[in-house]
């Protein structure tokens, strides 16, 4: 919907009749009301409202209920109201009024007939159009009897109907009442005559709305002219009204700073007359982030519709149009930025207002069913968006014409549904007669007709008709570059398609250049994306990006396949990975972090922790209350949206590191290494994900591209099935000459062949090998895999496992901190029963190789962890032997065990209030759940009885770590005491903390590098939760992990770092191989990796 100010007009009463009694007190109560309307026209309502109610209370104590007097009283008390916007008060006054007149002055008076003008007026404006209708009609016949048709006031009854049927979306009916009141008026008072400029106004806005631009600038700059230099009057609302409709036809033209300009300024006149509060100024706020939507710029369209919407519900309540278009616009908005959920639900709640408030031919109402077939149409439901486009079209026919620009979308977005459905010959059809409209009625370097271009263009390359398509790539980006800006999503969307296209062609030339702007420039529109998105929108948002990813990887596979030199591909991968992988976890890291350095960032900060402490604590109750959760979550969305707009004014933006900046921080001989997957098809395969190495040296010009393999063949690695834990890490750790248990039959290769073989050539003399894993090579302890019988990739190379090789950049600070404090956690128990802790300590004596945790939970043997969490003897004495080391170091510590290490004590270890402890050892029982879309496992527990932290679906709620008394909470679902903690720490509480200060966290426990794995971001689990919070190195571990031998590797390793000084890194491979050099396999050893 277009938002434009109307102008309409309320009229005084014609006559104040006398009578024959008290003419002393008629005098009196004229007066009053005269001083009451000077007063409204200085929008001093409350004070015309104090002098009216002294005439009307004179009134009714003089001459009764029932005379003219009193009903002019009603009238003027109506009209107050009704400037004031309280629409059912005026409604009342207005009956009142209507009433004593038709009774005393008879139906044929001309202040009764004004009465039926207000009254339509007021109907009109709160959306009930057929009592307005209605009310104009009765009004207009009568003063065409008494006034006759060259009158100044049946002129403006001409003018007011108009509007009515501009409304309803009648535009033949509303240009033929506002220009035949335009001429009354002309004749009757010239040119300089405000109802004139009104109705010149409205004759403007009924050419703009049928793209007549050029007849509506003209009539808009007209009235402009004449209250500039003949009127000299700046503060009329029809002056403000004009500048803000001549700003929405520059904004539909593409002319975005004329727009912005004249929004601006009209909005200005707007709050100096009326206040911020006033419907005029959401009228204001509403165009200009609409303009802003044009622009790309997201953040400001999206904070100034809610504004908007915000005083259109205070005024008018829901159930009003333009009330309804705010939602369906904030509905568009969330579709751009992939909210989708969101999206539908704000558009089929402005579909049913729309059916209730307008009717299901409104030419609005077919806005709401195109929004919702675009939004069902890119959800992959075309029967539904069919359904919507089909309906669309049809009362946009017969509405507003074949010629119009609105019916044209509608071709347009069907033939771009046949065309996803193989219909190209339905398609190319509707795609040249939308182009012809938009050609004749929009011209040639309108967006649209670009768009138009653009969609025949992708046709004709699929028809491989490349001549035609290229044609018109070439001329839509013109255009597109031209009148919206190289920063603006449809121009990066040719860029793309013009790229991919010269790429299929083979012209690398051109494909090079191209897609070195189209990856510079989607890094500069995400960036912009982490100014105003919350985590969750931001996801959303990124997603739309996710196949771009996909296509550099298949262009290198293919130049790979073909013998093709890579060219700039190469880097603007590498330089692609940099941004994207971690993305959102450095977005996340970068908000926490900021947001405890100024005061009143902080106090939203802690606003938004409790919010999301709530969230966790609704997470884990056995039933969840739905209503409470989503407002939490809507409070918490609303809390990080304030939090990062008003941090949006500190500091830089998100560092944007380029794969040079990287090869300049490497050794002679270090190498640089981001593994990467990405999905690929093409005609002679299905889907498949494909692993591949950027491998970047010192000296290089640029970096290396090196295939590895298919997801497949990884998959059919890890998905041994083995019995024992012990047979299964043997099977994925083998050397390519030792096949460990694997039948003769099967045929895979082992992971030193799979990941490294292919790399081999570009590591001779390098030493240092600093990696990021991508996919499923985030469960590889990459120092494990062997490279023959004797050796492991970690005797040949100094492996750094980093979560962006951009971290060799952005880590500054290369200052070994002096350890001050740690905090230990052990021996911990689960029960909070002596007797049952005593008891599992047998039990767990007696039992070889005790494991912390299962991944399943599907065993009943309570030393196999079934339903409930046993003791962990060797966690205790591993605890008490760190304990030691650290105190022998001459470093503070804070030992917690037995019933001591509680979920609440772990918390305030990062309360924000106090520094976090350097070093936090946990040495307990970890869990992680599989996704329950994915994997449907059985339990102990039933169905119904799955607890929350096993069946969610975030991710950060299936992963944690078990805390003192967590067995109750485990079992029933509720913490022992109500004030209590369950004891069961979710990786999603844990990133609500402040670790800022931790330089080691160590989770000597089971599977706490496990987590699901999405995308570029990596593993969602304990590893995110705690980089989020803060801490800058973790150890943790990728299987069950046998509890003696965890406790002799964390001593070991504890006693390299702080009593031998030896770095973080180099002090877990030297206990590891202590391990090993014992004789032990690397299932007792292998399982920890460090992530720096």
């Amino acid at each position: 919907m277009k938002y434009l100010c109307l102008s309409f007009l309320l009229w005084m009463p014609y006559l104040l009749s006398s009578q024959s009694i008290d003419s002393s007190a008629i005098k009196e109560i004229d007066s009053l009301i005269k001083v009451s309307r000077k007063l409204i026209g200085k929008n001093e309502f409350d004070k015309a409202l104090e002098v009216n109610m002294i005439a009307e209370k004179l009134a009714l104590e003089k001459l009764g209920l029932e005379s003219v007097e009193y009903g002019n009283a009603c009238f003027n008390h109506g009209r107050i109201l009704h400037f004031k916007s309280d629409f059912l008060g005026a409604e009342g006054y207005y009956l009142e009024s209507k009433e004593i007149r038709k009774k005393i002055l008879g139906t044929q008076n001309l202040d009764y007939a004004l009465n039926l003008n207000n009254l339509a007026n007021l109907y009109k404006e709160i959306g009930q159009y057929d009592k307005a209708e209605m009310f104009f009609l009765e009004s207009i016949q009568i003063k065409k009897k008494i006034l006759g048709i060259e009158h100044s006031d049946y002129a403006s009854s001409l003018n007011n109907i108009g509007l009515l049927y501009f409304a309803k979306g009648n535009l033949e009916k509303a240009g033929e009442y506002a220009l035949e009141a335009k001429v009354i008026f002309k004749k009757a008072n010239g040119q300089n005559d405000i109802n004139f400029l009104g109705a010149t106004i409205n004759l403007a806005n009924v050419y703009y709305i049928m793209y007549n631009y050029e007849k509506a600038e003209f009539l808009y700059l007209e009235v402009i002219k004449i209250f500039e230099e003949r009127l000299k009057n700046f503060n009329h609302p029809f002056y403000s009204n004009c500048l803000n409709n001549l700003a929405n036809l520059y904004k539909d033209e593409y002319k975005f700073e004329k727009a912005e300009k004249l929004y601006l300024k009209s909005a200005d006149l707007v709050i100096n007359n009326f206040g911020a509060n006033h419907e005029d100024y959401a009228i204001r706020l509403s165009n200009m982030a609409s303009l802003y939507l044009n622009m790309g710029n997201y953040k400001k369209a999206e904070s100034l519709y809610l504004s908007s919407k915000d005083i259109y519900e205070a005024k008018y309540g829901k159930v009003h149009p333009d009330y309804i278009s705010i939602l369906h616009n904030l509905a568009t908005l969330y579709k751009k930025l992939a909210n989708f959920e969101k999206a539908e639900l704000l558009f089929l709640e402005s579909k049913a207002l729309r059916e209730q408030a307008l009717g299901k031919e409104h030419v609005d109402y077919s806005s709401s069913l195109n929004g919702l077939a675009n939004l069902y149409a890119d959800l992959g439901d075309f029967e539904k968006a069919e359904q919507f486009y089909l309906e669309s079209k049809t009362i946009r026919e017969n509405v507003l014409g074949k010629e119009h620009p609105e019916y044209a979308t509608s071709l347009d977005n069907l033939a771009i549904l046949y065309k996803m459905e193989g219909k190209f010959e339905e398609a190319e059809q509707l795609y040249l007669e939308s182009k012809t409209i938009r050609e004749n009625v929009l011209g040639k370097e309108h967006p649209e007709y670009a768009s138009s271009l653009n969609n025949l263009a992708i046709l004709y390359e699929e028809s491989s008709n490349y001549k035609e398509a290229e044609r018109f790539y070439l001329e839509s980006k013109v255009i597109r570059e031209k009148i919206l800006g190289k920063e603006h999503l449809d121009y990066i969307s040719i860029i793309k398609n013009l790229a991919c296209f010269y790429e299929v062609q083979k012209r690398f030339i051109e494909s090079n250049q191209l897609l070195m702007e189209f990856y510079s420039l989607e890094q500069v529109v995400l960036t912009k994306g982490t100014t105003f998105l919350s985590e969750r929108e931001l996801t959303n948002y990124i997603s739309i990006f996710k196949q771009n990813g996909d296509d550099l990887g298949k262009y290198l596979i293919s130049r790979y396949s073909n013998s093709t030199p890579f060219g700039i591909l190469a880097s603007i991968y590498y330089n692609h990975v940099l941004f994207h992988k971690g993305f959102l976890l450095a977005s996340s890291t970068k908000l926490n972090i900021n947001a405890s350095q100024y005061p009143l960032e902080y106090e939203i900060n802690c606003k938004l922790k409790s919010c999301r402490r709530q969230i966790a604590n609704e997470y884990s109750k056995p039933k969840i209350n739905g209503v409470t959760l989503t407002e939490l979550e809507e409070s918490s969305n609303a809390l990080e949206k304030e939090l990062i707009n008003s941090l949006a004014s500190y500091g830089e933006a998100i560092r944007q590191i380029k794969w040079r900046e990287v090869r300049n921080k490497l050794e002679l001989k270090d190498v640089a290494i981001e593994f990467i997957h990405f999905k690929f098809n093409d005609k002679n395969q299905t889907d498949s994900f494909l692993y591949a190495a950027l491998v970047l040296l010192p000296n290089d010009t640029t970096p290396h591209f090196v295939p590895l393999f298919e997801e497949k063949e990884l998959n059919q690695l890890l998905s041994t099935s083995q019995s024992r834990r012990m047979d299964y890490v043997a099977d994925v750790y083998h050397s390519p000459n030792d096949r460990g248990t694997m039948p003769q039959d099967v045929q895979t290769k082992s992971l030193y062949e799979l990941i490294w073989k292919p790399i081999e050539p570009y590591l001779k003399g390098v030493n240092k090998i600093y990696f990021s894993p991508s996919g499923l090579l985030h469960r590889i302890n990459q120092n494990a895999i062997a490279i023959n019988d004797q050796s492991l990739l970690s005797d040949r190379y100094d492996l750094v496992q980093l979560g962006s090789t951009r971290q060799l950049v952005s880590n500054n600070d290369d200052k070994k901190s002096k350890i001050l404090n740690a905090c230990i956690y052990g021996g911990i128990n689960f029960e909070m029963d002596s007797t049952a802790v005593k008891a599992t300590h047998h039990e767990i004596d007696t039992n070889g190789i005790a494991l912390r945790s299962e991944l399943s939970f599907s065993y009943t043997d309570s030393t196999l962890r079934g339903g409930s969490w046993n003791y962990l003897n060797g966690s205790e004495q591993e605890a008490n032997e760190i304990n030691k080391i650290i105190h022998k170091a001459g470093i503070k510590s804070s030992l917690f065990k037995g019933n001591d290490a509680t979920e609440e004590a772990f918390k305030k270890l990062g309360d924000y209030k106090t520094e976090s402890p350097q070093v936090i050892h946990i040495s307990t029982h970890g869990y992680f759940f599989p996704d329950p879309k994915i994997s449907r496992q059985s339990s102990v527990l039933s169905l119904q009885e799955e607890p929350v932290f096993k069946m969610s679906e975030h991710p950060m709620l299936r992963s944690g770590l078990i805390m003192a008394g967590a067995n109750h909470a485990w079992k029933t679902g509720k913490p022992i005491t109500p004030e209590a903690e369950d004891g069961i720490l979710t990786a999603y509480e844990i990133s609500q903390l402040n670790l800022r200060n931790t330089e080691l966290v160590v989770l000597s426990a089971c599977e706490t590098g496990l987590g699901d794995i999405q995308g570029n971001e990596g593993v969602y689990g304990l590893q995110r939760a705690f980089k989020i919070a803060g801490a800058k190195n973790l150890i943790m571990s990728l299987w069950q992990v046998p509890d003696q031998q965890t406790s002799e590797l964390m001593t070991a390793f504890y006693k390299y770092w702080l009593i031998k000084k030896k770095s973080i890194r180099e002090s877990l491979k030297l206990a590891q191989n202590d391990l090993r050099k014992k004789g032990l396999e690397s299932f007792y050893w292998a399982g920890f990796v460090l992530v720096e």
